[in-house]
């Protein structure tokens, strides 16, 4: 018999699903895996997908599917918007002897589609526009990335970066602030990936 291996459709799970074994349950579910391996909001390879989530609901996107881990790019809008969201931060989970130096990593990437588990030859960057998520707080007592208010953005489109001069691995928070000028909030998000796409998002 021939085996289906075409790619898994991912539910959304709610957290109460328990662990089980020869048709019985365990006393233990998915909520406490969550809470055991995901806690750490400052870590800085959770922080990304943490920054992922909060521009998806700046910019009112259906978060009732579950992220694609490897799709070629974070976020895309109703009206077809590409977004690629980089995260930030001054501050790590681990003892720091300064604050870290803030650089986002902008590479062009090969486009691999989890359909066809096929990936594309040449490399290029695949969103339409970048959003560039900063956690700028920068006291560790007080460090909470659920408050919106500790968070700075850039946005800038994906034809800015592909025009720089300088380095087309990564751009620095200076070079960032020189392209984009001052900061943006939460609330300031939708209109500025609109501005930088050309379009509205719905």
């Amino acid at each position: 018999m021939t085996q289906n291996l075409d790619r898994i459709s991912i539910k959304r799970k709610t957290g109460t699903e328990r662990f089980h074994a020869n048709g019985q349950e365990f006393d233990f579910d998915l909520l406490s895996f969550w809470q055991w391996v995901d806690s750490d909001l400052v870590n800085n390879a959770l922080r990304g997908e943490l920054a992922e989530y909060i521009v998806a609901r700046a910019l009112h996107l259906d978060t009732s599917q579950p992220r694609e881990g490897w799709a070629a790019y974070d976020l895309e809008t109703p009206s077809g918007i590409k977004i690629e969201v980089k995260s930030a931060a001054y501050l790590q989970s681990w003892h720091q002897n300064r604050m870290s130096d803030i650089m986002f990593k902008v590479p062009k990437t090969r486009y691999w589609d989890a359909a066809t588990n096929r990936q594309a030859k040449e490399k290029q960057r695949q969103a339409d526009v970048y959003v560039f998520a900063l956690l700028a707080h920068q006291d560790k007592q007080t460090i909470d990335p659920l408050n919106i208010d500790q968070w700075v953005f850039y946005v800038l489109p994906t034809a800015v970066l592909n025009e720089r001069k300088r380095s087309q691995y990564g751009i620095t928070l200076k070079s960032l602030v020189e392209l984009c000028g001052r900061s943006l909030t939460f609330s300031q998000l939708q209109a500025a990936v609109e501005t930088a796409a050309g379009q509205p998002i719905e």
